[in-house]
């Protein structure tokens, strides 16, 4: 009879200990689903009292929607299979709201059978509010890496990504992609004559202008380098691209930005290569961006102010591939 009750003055210790912290002890009987303890610390975390919690089911019914099938079956198959686990969670307070939790859950086991689960409930929720702040403030980061400094436009980086899924998207469908590379005619002089501080914002502005022209949602612009900028048009014939290229040229001249030390007049111009082709097996994304530059150069060499196109284009005097402004 002593022996007992010093059993028992033990297990009240043990218990007092276990209901004062902040892990939320419990114990379920395997066989038959139920509830066996539940500490009453729970109450003050989710709003539930200790004898609400019957069986399994009132805890998996009291899991968000959202992870419930996942968490009980992920729990119910590793409890079966005698491995202890861990398991996090949204779950529902009594006033409708919801608490992320981690169950640590402990598998008790008799002759290679699953007899009883205990574990403790945590209550997590100012942890994953702080990573969800985290992982906020990391997709910020990875935003602004996709994103050019001085201008604001998309980078080289998102760029070449995009070109490749767009280059892989034409090759399954079939259809037409373009590129036009663009570049700021005499750039250079213009730093030299009017400062750097003036150079950046005329990089601003040129890059704000040009981007106007990218209407669709499929265009994609960007600043490529220094003064080089790029628009990839998907699902765009040589004609509308040729076109495209023209309003860009057009678009610098209406800004009207002074070019002091310019050789091709007195405004700010731009000089553009236009490359358009249907991507075919075998074929590399890269020749894309080389064709459009090598047009680009020779619309400089050409006279600058202007845009050369990778195919010949029908003038009144005949075919050439080049156009002026």
């Amino acid at each position: 009879m002593e022996s007992e009750d010093v059993i028992n003055q033990e297990d009240d210790v043990y218990k007092t200990l276990l209901e004062s912290t902040n892990a939320i002890p419990w114990k379920i009987n395997w066989e038959t689903k139920a509830f066996e303890y539940i500490g009453p610390q729970i109450e003050q975390l989710l709003g539930w009292s200790q004898d609400s919690w019957v069986s399994a089911q009132d805890w998996i019914d009291r899991i968000h929607m959202d992870e419930r099938d996942q968490t009980a079956q992920y729990c119910i198959n590793l409890c079966e299979k005698g491995t202890d686990h861990e398991a996090d969670y949204r779950a529902l307070t009594a006033d409708g709201r919801y608490v992320w939790v981690r169950d640590v859950v402990h598998v008790i086991r008799k002759n290679d059978v699953t007899t009883e689960l205990v574990g403790f409930m945590f209550d997590i929720s100012e942890r994953k509010a702080l990573e969800e702040e985290l992982q906020r403030a990391n997709k910020k980061l990875e935003a602004l890496s996709y994103l050019d400094g001085l201008t604001g436009v998309p980078n080289r980086r998102l760029y070449d990504q995009t070109l490749a899924s767009e280059w892989a998207r034409a090759l399954r469908s079939g259809s037409s992609l373009s590129l036009i590379v663009i570049d700021i005619d005499h750039f250079k002089d213009y730093n030299d004559q009017c400062g750097h501080i003036q150079g950046d914002e005329c990089l601003r502005q040129v890059a704000e202008a040009l981007q106007s022209v990218a209407v669709r949602s499929t265009d994609f612009f960007a600043r490529y380098g220094g003064e080089e900028f790029v628009l990839l048009l998907p699902d765009t014939a040589r004609e509308a691209a040729r076109d495209i290229a023209e309003r860009c040229r057009r678009c610098i001249l209406e800004l009207a930005l002074p070019h002091p030390a310019s050789s091709t007049g007195p405004l700010l111009t731009i000089s553009a290569g236009v490359a358009s082709l249907e991507p075919q097996p075998g074929d590399d994304s890269t020749e894309l961006f080389s064709t459009a530059d090598r047009m680009l150069y020779q619309a400089k060499r050409n006279g600058r102010n202007r845009f050369a196109c990778s195919w010949p284009i029908k003038t009144t005097d005949g075919e050439t591939n080049q156009a002026a402004g």
